[in-house]
């Protein structure tokens, strides 16, 4: 409930200060005296964006500032959840500064526009005319459906399961497109997977396998050099070991005749050593080494299809071979893995695809059973505001699940006897839809949870007992919601329990939009003063006495 209402330099308004009634509070004033203007200021409290073309002067910073009671709304979770203090008596303020910059703050804490917009939505209810507009809508006529069917329970089931199907199918999307672009490649990359497989490629062969090519090819002639070279070391009489040993044994006599000749036999003796074990060694590899021609044809065979592949990959060894064998086999491997991947997530797919149809068609199954119900309230309303031929009827039709559900909602209205009803944006004229509007905001006031309502001339088009009976809908949704009402009927303005006159202060230098609050005395002026001009007589005084009193 707004407890209090305070603007400073908003367009025609200097200062302004206002407290509601917690019931019914009616406003009136001449036209273009700023009562409008109000609304405008309440909705910056709300969430409305603005700019500095709504100062007052231009030099000084715009303030507007709401206190709302709300120690019987719940909202303390709500508040938790944006890391709010919450107060039972819940300030919101907005500035908007000469340079454009706009703030807002909920009890002294900042807080951005999207956040406030959804308190303020908790907190008041303000039609104007886009209302009057969004009634012929089909996505405003489905949140009116859902209220009155009080079907926020299955709308959130809803709206989980529809969460969860969005996701997967983004998820199954994304997949799909990663699957077929592997799988492009997967043929080719499967063919040179076991191309490379095939030969069963090993470390560090290529320099082994090149080194036994050589040697194959030139066997013959190395064994042939080998066994020169041996047949010079064994020759009986002129070998290389026996003139060693002639060497030895003069060098042993050398050293016994004289010490300093024991370091030529010791280095002799080195040396000695060293071409036996070469010796050894050549009839070692003499041994080892083979004329086989069928091996140097395996040899070069194998080497062949090493090349083979080097030259077809542009590598220039058997290592960076088997770094491409891994990687091709880790982009087959991928494919398995996302089809393997895919077709889980095209399960669980089906399954939230599967949970989420059901939840739709419960809520759309409550929202249909209303209907009738609703048709009736409606058209039992139309007919206290005067309009008795008036039908109403709501056609629900499946459609592609979307956010609010699997319906699309369309509200048909036929005002007159005999005629046939049709989508209500068609058919509707101005006065039919605010007092449409106003029906529905009657029925809509407890199911809503809406704690303050605010009328802007939703009286315009109606006089006499119409005007008569909407103030009295007004007066019995104002038992259990504050109501405010922006007027130009003196029946509506007369039953307020507190009367606001709005109108412009031409003393200064810039002409201000005031506000106050009317005295019996006054209000029964005002009053006069609707129904006769703005010279009333007596009897126009006498019956807006008379007006105000029953």
């Amino acid at each position: 409930m707004l407890t209090s209402l305070k603007i400073s330099n908003y367009a025609l308004i200097d200062q302004l200060a206002m407290q509601p009634s917690s019931g019914l509070s009616t406003i009136t004033g001449e036209t273009g005296a700023g009562k409008s203007i109000m609304l405008g200021a309440v909705g910056l409290l709300l969430g409305n964006r603005a700019d500095t073309k709504i100062l007052f002067n231009e030099n000084k910073k715009c303030i507007v500032e709401g206190v709302f009671d709300i120690r019987s709304y719940g909202l303390q979770g709500y508040f938790e959840a944006l890391e709010l203090d919450y107060e039972d008596a819940c300030i919101i303020r907005r500035e908007i500064s000469p340079n454009g910059k706009s703030r807002s703050f909920v009890n002294d804490t900042p807080i951005l526009l999207e956040p406030l917009k959804t308190l303020g939505e908790k907190l008041m209810d303000v039609h104007s005319q886009h209302d009057t507009l969004l009634l012929g809508e089909g996505d405003f006529q489905l949140k009116l459906v859902d209220a009155y069917a009080r079907t926020s329970t299955e709308r959130t089931t809803f709206q989980q399961a529809y969460e969860e199907f969005k996701k997967t199918k983004k998820a199954l999307a994304e997949l799909t497109q990663k699957a077929e672009a592997l799988k492009k490649e997967y043929d080719f990359n499967q063919f040179q997977l076991e191309e490379l497989g095939s030969i069963a490629l090993v470390a560090g062969e290529q320099e082994q396998l090149e080194s036994s090519q050589e040697i194959l090819e030139n066997a013959e002639e190395i064994k042939l050099k080998i066994n020169e070279v041996l047949s010079l070391f064994h020759e009986d009489q002129y070998g290389i070991l026996q003139g060693m040993g002639q060497i030895q044994s003069s060098l042993n006599g050398l050293e016994r005749l004289a010490q300093t000749f024991g370091t030529y036999r010791a280095r002799f003796q080195e040396a000695w050593i060293e071409l036996k074990d070469l010796a050894e060694t050549l009839a070692d590899e003499d041994s080892r080494v083979e004329v086989d021609a069928e091996k140097l044809e395996r040899t070069r065979e194998r080497l062949s299809k090493i090349y083979q592949l080097q030259k077809k990959h542009g590598l220039q060894t058997v290592e960076e071979l088997m770094e491409l064998e891994s990687q091709l086999a880790d982009k087959v491997f991928q494919v398995k893995q996302a089809e393997e991947e895919l077709a889980e997530t095209h399960q669980r797919y089906l399954q939230h695809e599967n949970a989420m149809l059901a939840a739709g068609e419960v809520l759309s199954y409550k929202r249909k059973a209303c209907f009738p119900d609703f048709e009736k309230a409606l058209e039992a309303l139309l007919q206290d505001l005067g309009m008795e031929n008036a039908r109403v009827q709501f056609e629900g039709q499946t459609i592609e699940p979307h956010a609010n559900g699997l319906d699309r909602m369309e509200l048909l209205f036929s005002a007159n006897k005999g005629m046939p009803l049709h989508p209500l944006k068609k058919v509707a004229s101005g006065g039919e839809f605010s007092r449409l509007l106003f029906a529905i905001k009657y029925l809509m006031a407890d199911k809503m949870s809406l704690p303050t309502l605010i009328f802007d001339e939703i009286d315009s088009g109606i006089s006499g007992e119409v005007a008569l009976q909407m103030v009295r809908m007004m007066q019995e949704i104002a038992k259990n919601h504050q109501v405010i009402c922006i007027t130009h009927l003196p029946q509506v303005a007369a039953k307020g329990e507190v009367h606001f006159y709005v109108y412009k202060d031409h003393s200064a230098e810039k002409t201000m939009s005031k506000v106050k609050q009317l005295t019996v005395e006054e209000r029964v002026q005002e009053l006069a003063k609707m129904m006769a001009g703005a010279n009333p007589s007596a009897a126009a005084q006498a019956s807006a006495k008379e007006l105000l009193m029953n």
